[in-house]
């Protein structure tokens, strides 16, 4: 008779079975320790900031310097001659507080602490009965123009305080397209608003024929920004922002789409050369 056929072994293969499973539990582990991709790969740009380079520091260190310009403005119904009379205003159905004077709201930045001079735009004050500097600390003070630059739309206003914080003007000519910048101002009347961008283009005219010459910034501005600092990583001011393209035709419905723009510090520079020495012959 045939002898029985003996039984394989097992103890090589459960062995075998617990080789492969510790290999591939030390693989893995020397797969998480292992860099992804290539170690000579260029870092990727971080687009958003870390905390140590975020622009609080800068903007606590030139905020105070903003101010809101508040006027009292002639109504329009006011500087229509047929509406002075009191009997065709009431024939056609206009009530006489539409005569009363109304308040604006713009903004601007104090660029000499000791003289008290304050930047604005022509248009923020233009026609102006009254003019009301506000400053972040709460204070409230009277203003009076000292010199006006309607072919600019740059205003120098005087305020009489002290202990006024300011900032310097920069050099416009420096700026480069892709620089980042800082716009900050009273959008709508809302209050002192913090908006940052980048400058889109230099040297851009507002139009045909046009001979001044813009920063066009990408720094949401909106109506109430105007007369307010467009300033650069350094804490100048390097343009005050006068002007917004929005597809809107009226004023009360425009709003920011990217497009702004701001008169050259430079530019700026030469009209409070002439305040600063009409005041020192003061």
């Amino acid at each position: 008779m045939a002898e029985p056929r003996r039984a394989s072994p097992r103890i090589p293969f459960l062995l075998l079975l617990a080789f492969l499973l510790i290999a591939a539990v030390i693989g893995g582990v020397v797969a998480r320790l292992l860099p992804v991709g290539s170690t000579t790969a260029a870092e990727p740009r971080a687009l958003a900031a870390s905390p140590e380079e975020s622009l609080a520091p800068l903007v606590k260190k030139t905020a105070p310097a903003v101010v809101n310009i508040a006027t009292l403005q002639p109504s329009p119904a006011e500087q229509n001659p047929l509406l002075q009379d009191p009997f065709f205003r009431r024939y056609a159905g206009i009530p006489d507080a539409a005569l009363q004077p109304v308040i604006a709201a713009g903004s601007g930045v104090i660029v000499d602490g000791e003289r008290g001079l304050v930047i604005t735009n022509f248009h923020v004050v233009q026609n102006a009965r009254a003019v009301e500097v506000g400053l972040k600390d709460g204070r409230k003070l009277p203003a009076d123009p000292v010199v006006l630059a309607p072919q600019l739309d740059i205003a120098v206003l005087r305020i009489d305080a002290t202990d006024l914080p300011a900032l310097p003007l920069g050099d416009s000519n420096t700026l480069e397209v892709g620089d980042y910048v800082v716009a900050i101002g009273n959008p709508f009347g809302l209050g002192q608003t913090v908006t940052s961008g980048i400058i889109s283009a230099t040297d851009r005219p507002l139009g045909r024929g046009d001979p001044r010459r813009f920063l066009q910034t990408d720094a949401p501005i909106n109506p109430g920004n105007s007369g307010g600092p467009l300033i650069d990583l350094d804490g100048k001011v390097i343009g005050i922002n006068s002007a917004l393209f929005s597809p809107s035709r009226s004023e009360a419905s425009a709003g920011n789409v990217g497009i702004g723009f701001a008169i050259p510090s430079n530019d700026v520079r030469k009209v409070l050369s002439q305040a600063e020495k009409r005041v020192a012959a003061q």
